[in-house]
């Protein structure tokens, strides 16, 4: 996907960055925004580059580092944190031989902890890609990246 492309379908607002930012990052197969796009963003909504950086930098779902086909997001607020009785944490890490911040060498799941998700009622939870998981258990965990898996070699 063109960046060019995305540019076009938005109006020439500021209201739209975050928007756009995403739709962009989301199409291409790195799932990460570069530099000089970002400069063509701001140039585009006549931003300052500084803000259009600082939006990226700020929020978890954007990103400057190359990141697998799926992000897999570990909640790590305090209701997560506090309920999370078999550690979502290290079991996906040793699910995935990855550690937070890593990619697997097959470049399918990225591993990363973000803030409150806002399910604190389905603690402990994680989200990949758009879609949460709460109320995880080791077996629950292993047949959802199992699942994942399958239809990634289906």
């Amino acid at each position: 996907m063109e960046l060019k492309t995305v540019l076009e379908k938005y109006p020439k607002k500021p209201d739209c960055l975050i928007e756009l930012l995403l739709e962009y990052q989301n199409g291409k197969a790195t799932r990460h925004l570069e530099e000089d796009e970002l400069k063509m963003v701001a140039e585009y909504l006549s931003l300052p580059e500084s803000h259009v950086f600082s939006v990226v930098s700020f929020y978890s779902l954007l990103s400057m580092v190359p990141r697998g086909r799926h992000i897999i997001q570990i909640c790590h607020d305090v209701p997560c944190y506090v309920s999370d009785d078999f550690n979502v944490r290290h079991t996906l890490e040793s699910m995935l031989d990855i550690g937070i911040g890593e990619t697997t060498e097959d470049g399918l799941f990225t591993l990363e902890h973000s803030s409150c998700l806002g399910c604190c009622d389905q603690s402990p939870v994680i989200r990949i890609d758009e879609q949460i998981y709460g109320n995880l258990n080791r077996n629950k965990l292993k047949a959802i990246m199992s699942q994942y898996r399958s239809e990634d070699h289906a």
